[in-house]
């Protein structure tokens, strides 16, 4: 069970990752993959805690969901304040520098 849940969460972020590559801007770009890379760090770790016994696996696994939904929070602020200005940019044709 835990090897399925582990394969699904790759197959599931894998996509979502590459979709999050597209963006023009860089900065934007890295953010929006690493957001899908943290959640299947997130399904990845869950997957291990349903077939874990070791009790030190566990830990890890309970600290890796809770360290990843907190990066996530801190990217998914980012990427909606910076996304949000390059779509102003491209849209008014602005060159404005990002900050």
């Amino acid at each position: 069970e835990t090897q399925k849940g582990l394969h699904e969460a790759m197959m599931k972020m894998s996509p979502a990752m590459m979709q999050g590559m597209m963006a023009k801007d860089a900065d934007v770009a890295w953010i929006c993959a690493m957001i899908p890379h943290h959640r299947g760090a997130v399904e990845m770790a869950r997957a291990g805690l349903k077939g874990a016994d070791n009790a030190e696996s566990k830990k890890l696994a309970e600290e890796t969901i809770k360290a990843q939904q907190q990066e996530i929070a801190k990217l998914t602020v980012w990427v909606e304040q910076h996304a949000k200005r390059e779509s102003q940019n491209e849209a008014t044709g602005s060159t404005a520098p990002r900050q």
